[in-house]
């Protein structure tokens, strides 16, 4: 078996998210049957994180193993033929054989895209959010700045409906005669390293910026949970259009409900930009 990672670039607006569902396009189920029409083997590759329907990724990494020999360079073409035009694999190499797209990733970043000015181009609007109040830059990055540190992030997290399901998963594994013996070491360090019941991350950086008719918003942080980025995104927006003040955002935080956050901003804005190992 060789371990694979490649690393992808796709249009998510036409996908119901990355991850594999009953009767619907997913970018997963997509470069799994590419990778089938190629190889003749089914696997599951898995990526980085489970982007969501509409959200877009400059850089999203997948691994996966194969029994068979094709050179990383020729399975990359051969998916670049296969796959629709809305993904591209931008390389293709082999790894570490305990080598994880998400258990092994160490930190992520994301841009948010608003367009400032209507009308927004058709050209453009698939990829960003025509927000249509105006936005006082300045108010954004004094929200921003206030994530930036460990934090509880309860107040900006959508349920994850998977999540039990994979801790009921992670601590059977780690509680199998196999792990307790030390055997299959790869397979227990992949399960120990799910995210538990905390909803403490690390926000590395958080900043705002102009990019001619664009305000966009980049955050860097040892990992994200579900809907994080495009609610503190549409939190800060309600900032940045003096509904409430930034330094509220603190407050927020602090009482780790959803309920004291503002609304999801639309998926179509974000983009997974980077990911660290």
């Amino acid at each position: 078996m060789r371990t694979f990672k490649l690393v992808l670039t796709y249009d998510g607006t036409d996908f119901h998210g990355w991850q594999v569902q009953p009767g619907l396009v997913t970018v997963q189920g997509a470069l799994a049957e590419a990778i089938h029409r190629i190889t003749g083997e089914s696997v599951l590759p898995q990526g980085s994180g489970r982007t969501d329907a509409g959200v877009h990724a400059e850089a999203q990494v997948a691994s996966f193993s194969l029994t068979g020999s094709i050179p990383p360079e020729n399975l990359l073409h051969a998916l670049n033929r296969a796959l629709p035009l809305s993904i591209r694999v931008l390389s293709s190499e082999h790894a570490e054989a305990d080598f994880h797209a998400r258990h092994s990733a160490r930190g992520k970043t994301y841009e948010y895209r608003i367009h400032e000015h209507p009308p927004c181009s058709p050209m453009l609007s698939r990829y960003v959010y025509a927000c249509p109040w105006p936005l006082r830059i300045e108010r954004l990055q004094a929200a921003a700045r206030i994530v930036v540190g460990e934090h509880d992030f309860t107040s900006f997290a959508a349920s994850d409906p998977d999540k039990h399901t994979r801790l009921a998963k992670r601590d059977a594994a780690n509680a199998s005669p196999a792990a307790e013996s030390g055997e299959n070491a790869s397979a227990s360090a992949h399960s120990a390293s799910e995210p538990s019941d905390s909803n403490l991350r690390t926000v590395f950086e958080s900043q705002w910026e102009r990019r001619g008719e664009l305000l966009v918003y980049s955050v860097r942080g040892s990992g994200f949970l579900h809907h994080m980025v495009r609610n503190m995104v549409g939190t800060f927006i309600e900032a940045g259009r003096g509904r409430l003040n930034p330094e509220e955002i603190a407050a927020i935080l602090s009482a780790q409900d959803r309920s004291f956050a503002g609304p999801t901003a639309p998926a179509r804005g974000l983009f997974l930009k980077h990911v660290e190992y």
